[in-house]
This record gives C-alpha cells, sequence and structure tokens, in this order.
C-alpha cells in the first residue's frame, strides 16, 4: 500500500509541475494530454522546462535529488538546458536526527558511543541525499569527521528505483521525445551510482586511493581513513580543516594566491586523469576547501569521494591526442581518432566525420585561448559522435562533467585563467612520455618476469609442437626449411660473388697504379 501511496504522490508531482510536457509534446492521442490537464488543474508552466524539473526532484526527497545530479553528468543524453538546470542542484538536505545517527554508530559497532570517541558533536556540520558529517574526536584526542549513512535508505531507494524503472519504460514508450531523453538507460546508471554510494568502505578506499596518488604533489590535502573505525554505514576520516571555495573574498582577504591557486587546480585535475586514470568526478564547491593552516597554506582540500572516474590507457591517450589534434585544427586527425577508438563504425566516412566536427569546433577559434572551453569542446564531440552512431563511455562523459566543474571553479578564482595554456605542456609531456625510450624500458621491466619464466621453457614447448603437428604440417614445415637453405645459399653466392667482384677490382686498380709507378 506505500508504493501505491509512493507512487501516486510522484505521478501527482510530475504532473503539477507540468514534466508531462517533457515527455507527451510530440504524442499523437490528444485526449492523454487532456486528461493530465484536468488532473492537475491549478498548475503553473510559466517557468522554464529545466526549473520546473528541479523544483520537482526536490519536492521528491533525497533519492530524487541525488538522481537529479547525477542525470546533470549525462550532457550526452540531456538537452543542454535541461543539464545545466540539473546541475544546480545542491546536495544539501534537512539533515536527520542526531539520536538516529547516533543509533546507527552504535549499531555498526556495538557498544555506546562514549566508548567509541572521547567526544561527539550531536550537530551535523554537513548534510547530503546520502549521508550526513559529524565531528567528533577519538578516546586519544584525535580529531576526526564521522559520515553516517542515512537511515533505512536500502529499502526506499529500492522503492523508489523501482518506481523509477516502471516510469522509466512508459516514458519511452509514449513518445519520439520520451525516447529521445533514453530515460531507462539514464535510470539504470542512476540505479549503479547509488548502490556504490550506499557503501562507504568503498568511498573509503576511493579516498585512500586519491591520497595515495595525490601525496608526493604539494597540491591538495586528501583525509586520512582511519580503518578501524570504517564500516559500510560509517566511515571515519581526519578532520580537515579549510575555508570553503566558494568564499573568493574571504580567501583573497587572507593572502590566498588566486591566480596560482586557479592554476593548481588545473594541474590536479589534468594529474589525476592523465598520469592516474583515477579522479575526484564530484568537483563542486561544496566538496573542495582551501587551507590557510600555515604548514599547508593555499592548498585545496578535497572531500566527498562517493563518485570517482576511472580511464584506461586507451581513454587516456585518446583524450589527449583529440585535444591536440583540436588545438591544431587538424580535424582529420579527429576524425581518425573516432573512428580508431572504434566508438565510430568502422564504414563512416573520414571526410564526414571530418567535416561534421570542423563545424562543431571551428567557431571556438574565433575567440582567445583563454575564452576556449575544453569542457564544451569535448561535449560536442561527444555530441557529433553521436550523429554518427556511436555510444560515448560513461567514464568519458563523466571526466567532461568534471572538467566544466574544475573550469568554471578556475574562471571564478582567475577570469583571466588560460586553461589551454596550462594544460598543454601536461599533455605534450605525458604523449613524450609515452612513445619515449623511458616508456619501451618501463615496460620491458614489466614484463621481464614473464619473459624469465617463458623463455628457458620455449626450446621445449617449440619441440612438443613440432612432435603434435600432423604429417602434412611437418612436411610443410620441411618445405619451407629447405626453401629457407636455398634461400640463404642464394644469398651467399651473392654476397660471395660481390665480395669477389669487388676485391677483383681493387686488384686491377692495384695493377694499374704499379704499372703506372
Amino acid at each position: 500500500m506505500s508504493r501505491l501511496f509512493r507512487g501516486v504522490f510522484i505521478v501527482w508531482t510530475v504532473l503539477r509541475f507540468g514534466l508531462d510536457e517533457l515527455v507527451l509534446s510530440s504524442f499523437s492521442k490528444p485526449w492523454i494530454r487532456t486528461l493530465t490537464r484536468v488532473v492537475s488543474v491549478g498548475r503553473d508552466l510559466r517557468s522554464p522546462r529545466g526549473a520546473r524539473l528541479r523544483e520537482a526532484l526536490e519536492s521528491l526527497g533525497p533519492i530524487f535529488v541525488k538522481f537529479g545530479q547525477v542525470m546533470s553528468t549525462r550532457r550526452d543524453l540531456l538537452p543542454l538546458d535541461i543539464a545545466n538546470e540539473l546541475a544546480r542542484l545542491q546536495d544539501r538536505v534537512p539533515p536527520f536526527d542526531s539520536d538516529v545517527a547516533i543509533a546507527i554508530i552504535e549499531k555498526a559497532f556495538g557498544r555506546p558511543i562514549t566508548q567509541i570517541f572521547g567526544s561527539f558533536e550531536r550537530q551535523p556540520v554537513a548534510s547530503a541525499s546520502i549521508a550526513q558529517v559529524h565531528f567528533a574526536t577519538l578516546p586519544g584526542g584525535r580529531e576526526v569527521a564521522v559520515k553516517v549513512l542515512r537511515p533505512n535508505m536500502l529499502a526506499a531507494i529500492e522503492k523508489d528505483l523501482a518506481l523509477m524503472h516502471m516510469m522509466a519504460g512508459w516514458v519511452e514508450g509514449l513518445s519520439a521525445d520520451g525516447k529521445r531523453l533514453k530515460p531507462r538507460e539514464v535510470i539504470g546508471e542512476f540505479d549503479k551510482y547509488l548502490h556504490d554510494e550506499l557503501d562507504l568502505l568503498r568511498e573509503a578506499a576511493n579516498a585512500a586511493q586519491l591520497r595515495r596518488n595525490m601525496q608526493n604533489l604539494n597540491l591538495v590535502l586528501i583525509p586520512e581513513i582511519v580503518w578501524d573505525f570504517c564500516m559500510p554505514d560509517v566511515m571515519v576520516m581526519q578532520r580537515m580543516k579549510g575555508v570553503p571555495i566558494s568564499q573568493v573574498e574571504r580567501l583573497r582577504d587572507a593572502g590566498v594566491d588566486m591566480k596560482k591557486l586557479a592554476r593548481d587546480g588545473v594541474t590536479l585535475f589534468f594529474t589525476q586523469v592523465f598520469r592516474d586514470g583515477f579522479f575526484h568526478a564530484d568537483m563542486h564547491p561544496g566538496n573542495i576547501q582551501v587551507s590557510l593552516e600555515p604548514a599547508t597554506f593555499g592548498r585545496y582540500i578535497s572531500l566527498d569521494f562517493g563518485i570517482v572516474g576511472t580511464l584506461t590507457e586507451v581513454d587516456k591517450e585518446y583524450l589527449a591526442q583529440n585535444f591536440s589534434a583540436f588545438f591544431q585544427r587538424d580535424y582529420k586527425r579527429v576524425a581518425e581518432l573516432h573512428i580508431e577508438s572504434g566508438w565510430v563504425p568502422a564504414d563512416t566516412r573520414v571526410d564526414e566525420l571530418e567535416a561534421a566536427i570542423r563545424a562543431c569546433c571551428e567557431p571556438y577559434f574565433d575567440r582567445p585561448l583563454k575564452e576556449i572551453s575544453l569542457g564544451m569542446v569535448l561535449m560536442r564531440l561527444f555530441q557529433t559522435s553521436r550523429r554518427f552512431h556511436v555510444e560515448i563511455q560513461p567514464q568519458l562523459v563523466l571526466l567532461q562533467k568534471t572538467l566544466l566543474n574544475i573550469e568554471g571553479l578556475g574562471r571564478e578564482l582567475d577570469p583571466e585563467l588560460d586553461l589551454w595554456s596550462t594544460a598543454k605542456p601536461f599533455l605534450e609531456t605525458w604523449m613524450l612520455e609515452q612513445v619515449g625510450p623511458e616508456k619501451l624500458l618501463e615496460q620491458l621491466k614489466a614484463e621481464a618476469p614473464t619473459y624469465a619464466k617463458l623463455l628457458p621453457g620455449l626450446p621445449r614447448l617449440l619441440q612438443q609442437y613440432l612432435k603434435n603437428q600432423s604429417g602434412g604440417n611437418r612436411r610443410e614445415l620441411q618445405e619451407l626449411l629447405q626453401e629457407q637453405k636455398r634461400t640463404n645459399r642464394l644469398l651467399q653466392s651473392l654476397i660471395y660473388g660481390g665480395l669477389g667482384f669487388a676485391l677483383g677490382l681493387l686488384a686491377m686498380q692495384l695493377v694499374l697504379r704499379i704499372r703506372v709507378f
């Protein structure tokens, strides 16, 4: 019964905010549109459709807020106005009762809160759609932050996700517009992200990996995970003290070099992407602070590691070469890269794809480089690829969304930031490392143990192979060996003949010189 009431409330909210207009605009049966207007009489549709969608998700609760945030990352699937509006969703929701948070912690550790922490602040310092955070101290006095999963999250999301999947099927079957939005694909991706975020041990592992990757860069601080106090629904980490990145005036008044801060953000992003292939993919201002502590003054502080992106070596090479080719206006190479990657059908005509890419990219070169958005370039490339029947990889869409966040943040800190000038040397160095002698030696070193095991047994394996071959194969092998011997004899004859001819010429020269003298 509760599921029925929840479904009715969702449908009523959809109609009240006029979201049916998103999918019924091309529907051929007018009576359905008339019925929705009667049911939702009095609704106000003067706001843009993207704003109405955002407000509807906020009214439906935390799960739908998170859904909107994940949808905003799929700019390859959504109209631009909707994606931009959903990107405004803030992961700030009312906190749940502190007594409930304490009960979850005590259940996870099997003992009272006073035996777990030296002190525990009941008032949460942050509240999000999946969890909330409290400050505490460990028995030894160490200051920590405690992240607690919202209660009954799994049961709640399973109900809402089941309804979302059902409604996505309806939307996709109602009209061409519904199919174009690919709701079932979007819901499926959201399902994956949400279940990943419900395991705080997974987030803790992400944080530990990023901390290990960034520890020698001296540009960012990532909290240390206190593993003895981590459970699937409770995560304890080092408490970080910083100023939110959005408080630009406060940072400037404190003496932070804003231009350097902007450049450092770009360096961090490209290091995570092209060196490590493992990047923080939720870098909105709410998850970024700046340290004002004397020992770490001006460094970034990264928080919330529920969503990370990963790239393979093929992905990284594709991106680096695409960026380089774009800024050299080598659109043919960009088209070839799309085909070589396998994301465009092999029979695609290079000249047609080249023309499409030129049409979407060339207008950017009428602007100064500092005004060129790499994130928008990547998005336009994805959109062009979609016209040629390619399914863009989710990790690249996540990267494009993060790149847009980094660009927006960097130019808010420094309006004169030339992103390309900051990124270009990094890309060039990375590409040189991929094809240079150091990379070859590194690969040989990595494969050496395998070769060391295989080489001693190679003669025995070859002998076994020859013994196991049929007579016909052995005859072919013998014929090949005989042919090789004949070829060797021919080459030897040519070499010896040529050598004899050369010696003969030399001898004639000596004789002639002797006669002259």
